[in-house]
């Protein structure tokens, strides 16, 4: 007699007898976690591509140029004020109403009114277009894995040759069967235990093995292992014997009482469904600052120009106060004897 994770299959019986059922089983895949991508301190410019980014500076900069048209000699704002800064000013507002912040003069002219609710419009669907991309390929870069089941097995989502399958075992026969037509272009494994360790070296990428075999790995042994889309080809496991064996019925009979007693679906809660492993579910997803760290080096440099700017235009009054105050600090002429 034998005891193990033997499912029963017709070539099988053919050769022995065996038990009832003693455990419900099928096919399932295992792949590792997806870590976390490294982070990428550009990644808040992924919602648009580089083009729209370069259209956008044109508009920002176009729009400046129309309001600075529209609005140079119409509006107090601009009253003696240079061309340059005129212009400044004029793509300053555009840039600010983009963002949907706006700017601290208003139009004052109808022409630059109606062209500011064109820019308010571009704002409107910019921002929430943006918004809605990141939040999409945020929530992608936290959920993304390799395969989510078994069709994307057969249509060669990966290569067949990362493939795990452990030779002689009933997986072999269903993957010659049902996915590769004979053909045996599978990464082959001599034992159930070497699923994880190629797994985890990254040699295959996936491995298809009996879900009782695969729920124990991934909650008690391999947490950085998991087991993706739903389950395949329903079997059971049952107890090996000769053929013709004498004691059969009598098996056969406390098999049943134990199913009938709830033993055996104890066993399984115990050893299949409980897990010690933490739960995804509950790992925080939060977005951490590398995620975010080109737009704060960004503002860094914003922040240093902008102060380098302040020490340009004040450097007359800065220079004044330096000579003052080496002035105050010089000592006074002695009087002579």
């Amino acid at each position: 007699m034998l005891v193990g994770d033997v499912t029963i299959t017709a070539s099988r019986s053919k050769i022995v007898d065996f038990s009832d059922s003693i455990l419900d089983n099928s096919l399932s895949i295992i792949v590792r976690r997806t870590a976390n991508a490294s982070p990428d301190l550009l990644g808040f410019l992924a919602p648009f591509s580089f083009k729209l980014w370069l259209t956008l500076l044109g508009v920002a900069i176009y729009g400046g140029i129309i309001i600075c048209l529209f609005e140079r000699k119409g509006n107090e704002a601009f009253r003696d004020r240079s061309i340059i800064s005129s212009g400044a000013m004029s793509v300053w507002f555009s840039v600010g109403t983009i963002l949907g912040y706006g700017a601290d003069f208003h139009v004052a002219t109808a022409a630059g009114r109606l062209f500011t609710i064109g820019l308010y419009m571009l704002s409107l669907i910019l921002v929430a277009t943006y918004t809605a991309n990141l939040a999409s390929d945020l929530t992608i870069s936290k959920s993304q894995s390799v395969i989510s089941g078994i069709d994307d097995i057969r249509k060669g989502k990966i290569p067949f040759g990362r493939i795990g399958i452990v030779v002689g075992s009933a997986v072999e026969q269903y993957y010659l069967r049902e996915i590769s037509d004979e053909n045996r272009n599978y990464y082959s494994l001599k034992s159930q235990k070497e699923i994880y360790s190629k797994l985890l070296s990254g040699v295959i990428d996936a491995a298809i093995s009996d879900t009782g075999l695969l729920q124990y790995a991934t909650n008690q042994l391999y947490c950085n292992l998991t087991i993706v889309g739903e389950d395949f080809d329903k079997s059971a496991y049952g107890i090996v014997m000769p053929q013709q064996w004498l004691y059969k019925q009598d098996l056969d009979v406390n098999i049943i009482s134990l199913q009938e007693s709830g033993a055996i679906d104890n066993l399984t809660t115990i050893w299949f469904e409980t897990s010690n492993c933490p739960d995804p579910s509950v790992i925080s997803t939060s977005m951490g600052i590398e995620a975010m760290g080109g737009l704060f080096i960004i503002f860094e440099a914003i922040s240093v120009l902008s102060l380098l700017l302040f020490l340009w235009t004040q450097r007359l009054s800065i220079k004044d106060y330096l000579l003052t105050s080496a002035c105050r600090k010089k000592p006074s002429a002695q009087p002579d004897a």
